[in-house]
């Protein structure tokens, strides 16, 4: 009996090697974007399925499958559920972090239901405006809010998303939450085709998603969220910082990170690291992320203890600016 349990035992064993081993196999791996397609994080996500099956030798079949809904959490709490064998991965932005002060009750438990892979980007956010605004200038727009107090309206995505994360910071700094009306999109592509056609005011959103609208001249923009100038930014680099225009450690970019469930196997988990990293070095990746005007991680976040310890402290950092806004769902 005993000899009959030593060798179950060890077959277990070499099974659950064998599954390790074998990945990836022919499933493919699916990169979960909590977001609709066509969007900034949806662009990403795009960008890095093809750098990261070019790392992975192209032994690797990449998907992207967008699951839209509820401000990302549909999708996220997909991927909390899914089988931790690596082949269903997720690819989200700030608000991994934000939406534990945004939701009473989440399907998902944060930080503990994932397993944290690396970070891909930091996106920087534009101030923009509809095209008929008088305002040409960041000081000028910010006295015609002011002067026009109770009758604008600021665009955002969807709860959760980072326009909105962008919004609500945006007005708590200016001291103008009840300057304006917040009107929410089902998404990113209908909130900036609102913009465009002067049915909405303004909107704070990714530069992934307004650069072509700046450079076509659909939008006016007026500064940049980061604590810097965007000085490599031919089209950005002349625009004024928040900081610049008198608001004092506003400093906001959003980022984009890679996760898997937890309880995914070790050796599985380094694989996939492996392969991110080296997709992150990809001149290919590099180049499309420049020409959407964001920056590739390349310092210590893309080591996953580094990066769980990033989400943790945006967690804390963004909790007191959303619940000082009241904005927050079931």
């Amino acid at each position: 009996m005993k000899r009959l349990l030593v060798l179950a035992a060890a077959a277990t064993a070499m099974f659950a090697a064998h599954a390790q081993s074998a990945f990836p196999s022919s499933k493919p791996i699916s990169l979960v974007v909590p977001f609709a397609a066509g969007g900034p994080t949806d662009r990403v996500a795009r960008d890095l399925a093809e750098a990261m099956r070019k790392a992975m030798g192209g032994n690797a079949n990449f998907v992207v499958e967008n699951v839209n809904g509820a401000g990302g959490t549909i999708g996220v709490a997909k991927v909390a559920r899914a089988a931790p064998d690596g082949h269903t991965l997720l690819v989200h932005h700030i608000g991994m972090a934000a939406a534990p002060a945004l939701y009473r009750k989440l399907p998902y438990k944060m930080p503990d239901d994932f397993e944290y892979l690396g970070m891909i980007n930091e996106v920087p956010m534009t101030i923009i405006g509809k095209p008929q605004l008088p305002a040409n200038n960041y000081r000028d727009f910010e006295n015609y809010i002011r002067a026009n107090s109770g009758k604008l309206n600021i665009a955002h995505a969807g709860l959760g998303s980072a326009s909105h994360l962008c919004g609500l910071m945006w007005q708590s700094a200016i001291k103008a939450k009840d300057a304006m009306t917040t009107i929410p999109f089902g998404g990113t592509a209908p909130a900036m085709n609102a913009l465009v056609g002067g049915q909405v005011d303004m909107m704070c959103d990714q530069t992934t998603n307004t650069t072509g609208q700046i450079e076509a001249g659909r939008v006016k923009a007026f500064a940049v969220t980061t604590a810097k100038p965007l000085s490599n930014n031919k089209l950005l680099k002349d625009y004024p910082t928040l900081q610049e225009m008198g608001l004092k450690g506003f400093d906001l970019t959003i980022w984009h990170g890679l996760y898997a469930p937890k309880g995914t196997p070790p050796a599985v988990l380094a694989q996939l690291n492996t392969a991110l990293k080296a997709a992150l070095k990809d001149p290919d990746f590099i180049k499309k992320q420049e020409g959407l005007g964001a920056v590739v991680v390349t310092d210590k976040r893309v080591e996953p203890a580094a990066h769980k310890a990033f989400v943790i402290a945006e967690m804390n950092k963004l909790k007191p600016v959303i619940e000082a806004a009241g904005k927050f769902a079931d």
